[in-house]
């Protein structure tokens, strides 16, 4: 059973990519089956692992074997890496029925669903490694189809820059990634998890001078972990691969950019807190970047207009929460919130495509508006992620997101307070930007001068069903594993997945600041319908002010501005002198073009010998005969 999770989706990619050769809707139908398959064993081995504490390691083949260095191909199953295959295989399989829908009227299906299944594949090697170089490879899988997957209509290039775009920003994190991997095999002499993190308290004392700067190994290592982590789950300085994502097609945004990939970065640090635990240095970092990573998202989605980059934003700015929960070490909130936030989220972008399905590829929520009655069931289950998303009292965001809050403020530190104050005032941005999507989406009057209302319509069952599927996690599934993830008892279920070196315990908090949060989050309902809804000349007054304010925002804090400064220009002036005067000026001149050139000078000259005269050619014959008999003389 263990097996066929993992090699399930495998199996499904290779015989998937065959196509329709042999039933019509072959490919959908077995990698849609095989993943499901998958899913339903994964839940098995979860509440086998709740009820029963059934976990263990099961080796696959010895992959590198070196003298004392030995590193299996290995299925892990513990507390934490269960739950990643509930999320990565539950959420795959419904976006893989979804695609039979959303992608019915693509001529390359079968490439698409073996690009899905693939994906997922990679993404569970990496979930149930039990060494650093099995989570590297599954680290590198993913990225790869994501770069597919990205890319996936090519003839856009719109879509081949933001998967190049993607697969460079993530390189950065993956060889920040790859120097901690190293310098955790050149000290500790192993790469397997259980080994290293035995071993970590014997280098506590370690110090090393790197940039002529003395400093923990710990420390370095949890630092280039972090690296690797912000590249993956795209935190600020490297996020900006994952709005350009979006034009991907929706289901893959669904699954790697909603629920999947971009959660491998914080499963990397919570797999890792026992070497966290250690360094408060890189608790601390990891703190204050998923801090600004959670404002900055939450203020760019707040003016964006593209429904997918709305809910890219949101993402970005989730996967903060989850980073500053770890960095205050809640670990075990952060992964409460990762689970939840995979049902909300892949809803809301499901949902998204469902919208878009019905506007004919119209992705810009400023033309559409007024379709409720005529997408109902996408309305009700959208407002159902929307409503989670916030944190709505008791439902499934109510529980995970306040929980991160709570703990911050529990920490009982300047940080912990910073970590507080910035996730409330984040939630209420959430709730603004959530609503605005919301409400321009389905209220209001219909904006779309090139689709007539009636020619909009509701998506199919098979979109509609993995979305209520959702729709029903992101309800319940706070309320009822909150308990088992971050109650009183949740070190029971835990056990040595998590390293506690300093628990925090969950005492009595202040009802003025229990009620805070909900309160900002019932109080934006309103307040985004009355400016985006019933007046919105007030905000079009202020956009028309050119106050630097909104420019700042709709320009995304000027990042990517600052890497073309930065980085893009000068490598592009670089790049272009080199090929100018290198490539074309010396290589090309000298080279191919050059001794082209004198050929066929040298032709031409022969070509004047062909004068059709015998007596010019005795006279070559013989003033060649008489440069042969010098040259024998001589010699």
């Amino acid at each position: 059973m263990e097996y066929a999770v993992i090699f399930l989706p495998l199996i499904g990619a290779i015989i998937g990519f065959l196509g329709n050769s042999v039933i019509k809707y072959f490919s959908e139908i077995i990698t849609s089956l095989l993943v499901s398959i998958s899913a339903v064993l994964s839940i098995f081995i979860f509440w086998n692992g709740l009820q029963n504490n059934v976990y263990g390691n099961y080796k696959v083949f010895e992959w590198v074997s070196s003298g004392n260095f030995v590193a299996n191909w290995s299925i892990n199953l513990d507390p934490l890496s269960s739950v990643m295959l509930v999320v990565v295989t539950f959420v795959s399989a419904l976006v893989h029925i979804y695609s039979i829908g959303y992608m019915s009227h693509d001529p390359h299906k079968p490439r698409f669903m073996s690009y899905l299944s693939l994906f997922t594949f990679s993404m569970l090697v990496l979930v149930v490694s039990d060494n650093f170089l099995q989570l590297f490879f599954g680290w590198e899988g993913v990225g790869l189809c994501s770069y597919l997957l990205i890319g996936f209509w090519f003839k856009k290039e719109s879509a081949n820059n933001a998967a190049i775009k993607a697969f460079i920003v993530n390189r950065v994190g993956d060889f920040g990634l790859a120097i901690g991997i190293f310098l955790i095999f050149f000290y500790f002499g192993t790469i397997n998890f259980k080994e290293v993190f035995d071993l970590v308290p014997q280098f506590i004392e370690n110090k090393l001078v790197f940039l002529g700067f003395e400093a923990s190994l710990i420390t370095l290592i949890c630092l280039f972990l972090f690296i690797g982590a912000m590249g993956k789950s795209a935190q600020f300085l490297l996020h900006t691969w994952l709005p350009d994502a979006m034009e991907g097609p929706t289901p893959v945004s669904a699954l790697i950019h909603a629920a999947t990939m971009v959660t491998a970065g914080v499963f990397l640090v919570v797999r890792c807190s026992p070497l966290f635990e250690y360094s408060q240095t890189a608790l601390n970092l990891v703190t204050v970047v998923g801090m600004i990573t959670a404002v900055f998202a939450a203020s760019v989605a707040l003016v964006q207009n593209d429904i997918k980059k709305i809910v890219a934003y949101s993402t970005c700015s989730q996967l903060g929460y989850m980073f500053f929960a770890a960095g205050v070490g809640a670990y075990h909130v952060a992964m409460f919130h990762l689970f939840t936030h995979a049902f909300f989220k892949a809803l809301l972008f499901l949902g998204s495509g469902s919208v878009i399905h019905a506007f004919k590829d119209e992705q810009d929520i400023r033309n559409m508006g007024g379709v409720r009655k005529k997408l109902p069931y996408t309305y009700v289950l959208m407002l159902i992620g929307t409503l989670a998303l916030t944190g709505f009292p008791f439902l499934s965001g109510f529980y995970s997101k306040d929980a991160i809050i709570e703990f911050a403020y529990l920490r009982n530190s300047s940080l912990g307070n910073y970590a507080a104050t910035v996730g409330i005032f984040t939630a209420f941005l959430t709730s603004i930007y959530s609503w605005r999507l919301f409400f321009k989406t389905f209220h209001g009057s219909y904006n779309n001068k090139n689709i007539p209302i009636e020619d909009t319509h509701e998506s199919p069952l098979v979109m509609l069903f993995p979305l209520l599927l959702l729709g029903i996690g992101a309800v319940f599934s706070g309320y009822l594993f909150k308990d088992t993830f971050i109650g009183h008892h949740s070190n029971d279920f835990w056990q040595s997945s998590i390293f506690f070196l300093s628990e925090i315990k969950h005492e009595s908090i202040p009802l003025w600041f229990l009620i805070l949060t909900p309160t900002l989050v019932v109080i934006s309902i309103p307040i985004s319908f009355y400016y985006f809804i019933q007046n919105t000349g007030i905000l079009e007054e202020f956009k028309n002010t050119n106050l630097p304010l909104y420019k700042f925002l709709i320009n995304k804090w000027y990042i990517d501005e600052l890497y073309d400064l930065i980085f893009v220009n000068p490598s592009k002036k670089i790049g272009s002198f080199f090929w100018k005067k290198g490539d074309q000026g010396f290589i090309d001149r000298f080279g191919p073009d050059g001794i082209s050139k004198v050929i066929k000078k040298l032709s031409d000259k022969a070509g004047l010998f062909q004068t059709g005269f015998i007596y010019d050619y005795a006279f070559v014959m013989l003033l060649g005969l008489s440069l042969l008999l010098t040259y024998l003389i001589l010699n």
